[in-house]
């Protein structure tokens, strides 16, 4: 693994927390980083098993999933920021492998439902969330166009409910409703949101089935007690409010450092529900009121990392970041935390785009120092760097030369041959001669 550059963009020594509850941006930045599993660095494995993705999602919590595919599925990408090249059946099999029945409770280590956004979550979580399940039951919190058709075809849901509790694992698009009666199946593709789509998308909401798994990432449906392990199906029910204080307290291990805003954004809860929550835990002392510089609102530390000199005094991190990183989800933050402005632009046109369709930032140090458009050209066996861009007063040479060694890794993750970079930003020429180096 590289050191980083010798500007700002490399780290700081560490200095012991103050009673002035004061901290540099600096200090913030690395205890982000090291909440996020970015420290202290190890050179990346040559292989990992289950272990390794349990100290990641102990660190963040969750992994969100997105459809998109240019370059790899999102939920993949932040094991391979933290782990390097891994074998991505350890994470199938803790989510998504088809099992036998009975099997799920034995293997599998997460469930999926809607958290920050749809996502992966270890099993324990799943108490913390039936609150928004019940919500969604009483039609608050699902999108409205559900829960009507909800609650205008009783039928509906009691024939497709059925079908899940005879025929589980299911899919959408295998549910008699999706055939006419000539026994042809309907034009639409099952993501269309059809009537069956909808009934089943308010039962996953309500909790009243899960997912068992995906098939070319479509979900498997089943009955919530065939999945989850009896452990977690037979625990209690906390009320709304620890549920809550609970979600919060995983967010506030996850970002180390966290304004009420970035609390709340990780688990999606309402504002009022957030900083309700976010006073009762700081007065508990679960949260620490802190000031950061350069930050115009108040902040709150998690009690781990109160001692700074127990943190790693250098990061030295090189990692490709997925848009759907925990690390830079929320935008906002990303900019306080790393002076970085990140827009996603895959439904920009692309005529408007300045850094290109599915972009990601590049993490050097303890520093986001570049951003690259990636695309996975499967079919010719090439990782296209579609336009690469420096942040400004980044040192190209040494930015470029440690960008490009990511690029090599991830390549070879993906199982592609060879690395294309088109002339499109600042930082392609000095990303083409890295490249040349490396190859020499």
């Amino acid at each position: 693994m590289s050191n980083p550059p010798s500007n700002d963009h490399s780290a700081v020594a560490a200095a012991p927390f103050s009673n002035a509850a004061s901290l540099s941006n600096k200090e913030a930045r690395r205890i982000a980083l090291t909440a996020q599993g970015f420290a202290p660095a190890e050179p990346k494995r040559k292989r990992h098993d289950r272990r390794h993705l349990d100290l990641v999602l102990d660190k963040v919590g969750l992994l969100q999933i997105d459809s998109v595919n240019v370059l790899a599925r999102a939920h993949y990408l932040p094991l391979f920021s933290r782990l390097g090249p891994y074998a991505t059946d350890i994470l199938d099999k803790a989510a998504f492998a088809p099992e036998k029945p009975g099997a799920a409770k034995k293997n599998r280590r997460l469930f999926e439902y809607w958290a920050h956004e749809a996502s992966l979550l270890p099993f324990d979580v799943q108490p913390l969330l039936r609150w928004r399940m019940e919500r969604a039951y009483n039609g608050d919190g699902v999108w409205k166009r559900i829960a009507e058709y909800a609650r205008a075809n009783p039928d509906q849901i009691t024939s497709i409910l059925k079908q899940v509790t005879d025929r589980g694992p299911i899919k959408v698009s295998d549910l008699d409703e999706k055939k006419l009666q000539n026994g042809q199946k309907r034009d639409r593709a099952w993501w269309g949101w059809d009537d069956c789509k909808q009934v089943m998308e308010w039962l996953f909401w309500t909790g009243q089935v899960t997912a068992a798994g995906r098939q070319n990432f479509e979900r498997l449906y089943d009955l919530p007690e065939r999945v989850l392990p009896d452990h977690v199906a037979a625990a209690p029910t906390p009320s709304q409010d620890e549920a809550q204080r609970g979600l919060l307290r995983i967010a506030s291990r996850a970002l180390g450092v966290a304004s009420e805003p970035d609390l709340r954004d990780y688990f999606r809860l309402s504002a009022v529900d957030s900083k309700q929550r976010v006073a009762e835990l700081a007065e508990a002392g679960d949260l620490i009121p802190v000031t950061i510089e350069g930050w115009d609102q108040p902040a709150f530390l998690d009690p781990s990392f109160t001692d700074l000199d127990t943190l790693p005094r250098r990061i030295h991190s090189r990692a490709l970041l997925s848009p759907f990183d925990s690390l830079v989800w929320d935008r906002p933050r990303t900019e306080r935390l790393f002076g970085f402005r990140y827009r996603l632009e895959i439904y920009t046109p692309e005529h408007k785009r300045r850094h290109g369709y599915y972009v990601l930032p590049f993490l050097l140090g303890n520093q986001l120092v570049a951003r690259v458009d990636l695309k996975a050209d499967r079919q010719s066996g090439c990782l296209k760097v579609q336009a690469s861009h420096a942040e400004k007063g980044a040192k190209q040479g040494a930015v470029a030369s440690a960008l490009y060694r990511e690029l090599q890794s991830m390549a070879h993750w993906l199982g592609l041959e060879r690395i294309e970079i088109r002339n499109r930003g600042d930082l392609a020429a000095a990303l083409k001669d890295a490249a040349e180096v490396r190859s020499s």
